[in-house]
């Protein structure tokens, strides 16, 4: 217990600080005058790092110990952020960058630590299996949770350091604050575990179990459906279309994460997940993220110039919020439970490359399909085009992973 909560604090912590960097970097960067492609040309770089670190930080963690990795990622945000300070009176778009994939790598690299932490800490005692998954399933999604809440919060915290303290001032904030969680999880950490006896080669990330395989597919369409709509179309068509102050459409995305989290957090319990958590459920919840994306492409294709249309997307976006929380508290479960001790950091770092690449790929799409549909209305169903595609070829990959599954005899 006192190891799962020091990984939670620096989780937290690094959390906290990267959302943030994230809001710190698009506020202060819009007011110098960059454009909006330069900006999510940033960002864009941010996602692929976190594809190419997931790759290498699962075999890493396996060769070296989670702690090395967990140590890693705290680094590396403290180095981005310290440069970023340093830079302050005279940034440049190379440099911004630069540091934006250096917290990428480092985002992932904690993240990955962290969820494998989870599934080697969480105590067997004398529970039969189905009560051990239980309980993982609990932690896994405190977790989780914990951490899309606080990373809402980070955005309102980025906005209030940069009014109150400026962007250099801010930056050196957060890495003092990663400074004391490295500190806490270098002291209290033991600094071996999830290390495997065997040493791994760097191609063995790739050769995975194929349930872990087709639970990665799944995860990646699944987190593409959502950045597919809500990374760029949805915030520009509430600026340009419904006329939103950047700081509400800014605070509007960070409660709803806020609130994403919140559900994810209480998923088993609210959700009643405790009772099966399985392939089937995953399929179940897949599908079933269909009818608000349908009901949001209904009422644009009725009412495109509806004064109703900003409720209608704000419930819409509440419904799909909810309920891809317990799809995504179910995915996390299932990538731990089916990952063995000794091989947990390989699977999880290829899983969250998949995770990433999904992040990548929505993101991409949004800013394609809603220039292409021509902005507005049009271009938001668009995107929500591209996220109804995405989820059914997301349930095609929890159906592959069923039928994997049931012919490997594997309890689900």
């Amino acid at each position: 217990m006192r190891n799962y909560l020091v990984v939670t604090f620096a989780y937290w912590v690094f959390t906290l600080t990267d959302g943030a960097l994230r809001m710190l970097v698009l506020l202060h960067l819009h007011g110098l005058g960059y454009t909006p492609i330069t900006l999510a040309s940033i960002f864009l770089l941010y996602e692929f790092f976190g594809v190419t670190t997931n790759f290498t930080a699962g075999w890493v963690g396996a060769r070296f110990g989670l702690k090395s990795t967990l140590w890693s990622g705290l680094s590396l945000q403290i180095l981005a952020t310290s440069v970023l300070a340093w830079q302050a009176a005279s940034l440049t778009v190379p440099l911004v960058i630069a540091m934006q994939g250096l917290s990428g790598i480092a985002k992932d690299l904690t993240k990955m630590s962290a969820k494998s932490y989870v599934r080697l800490l969480v105590p067997r005692g004398k529970a039969d299996e189905a009560a051990h998954s239980r309980r993982l399933l609990h932690w896994v999604a405190a977790l989780t949770g914990s951490k899309n809440t606080l990373k809402g919060v980070g955005f309102f915290l980025g906005g209030y350091l940069l009014s109150n303290w400026g962007f250099q001032v801010s930056n050196l904030i957060m890495a003092g604050a990663l400074l004391i969680a490295l500190l806490v999880s270098c002291w209290k950490l033991p600094a071996a575990l999830g290390k495997t006896a065997v040493i791994p080669r760097l191609r063995d990330v790739l050769r995975t179990d194929r349930r872990v395989f087709h639970l990665s597919w799944a995860r990646l369409f699944l987190f593409g459906a959502r950045d597919a709509w809500f990374a760029i179309g949805l915030p520009i068509f509430l600026v340009d279309q419904l006329d939103w102050s950047q700081a509400a459409v800014g605070a509007f995305l960070a409660s709803w994460v806020i609130g994403y989290g919140l559900v994810q957090a209480s998923a088993p319990r609210l959700l009643g997940m405790q009772r099966r958590a399985d392939a089937g459920a995953l399929i179940r919840w897949t599908l079933v993220l269909l009818l608000p994306i349908l009901g949001l492409c209904t009422f644009l294709l009725v009412s495109p110039e509806s004064t109703w249309i900003a409720s209608g997307l704000v419930l819409g976006l509440a419904a799909f919020g909810f309920l891809f929380a317990g799809s995504s508290a179910l995915h996390s479960f299932l990538i731990l439970h089916l990952s063995e001790d000794e091989n947990v950091s390989l699977r999880v770092g290829f899983y969250y490359m998949a995770n990433a690449m999904g992040r990548f790929l929505g993101v991409l799409a949004s800013g394609i399909a809603y220039q292409w549909g021509g902005g507005g209305s049009t271009g938001l169903l668009a995107c929500l085009g591209v996220t109804l595609g995405f989820l059914l070829i997301s349930s095609l990959g929890a159906r592959a992973l069923q039928s994997s599954i049931v012919s490997d005899r594997v309890p689900t």
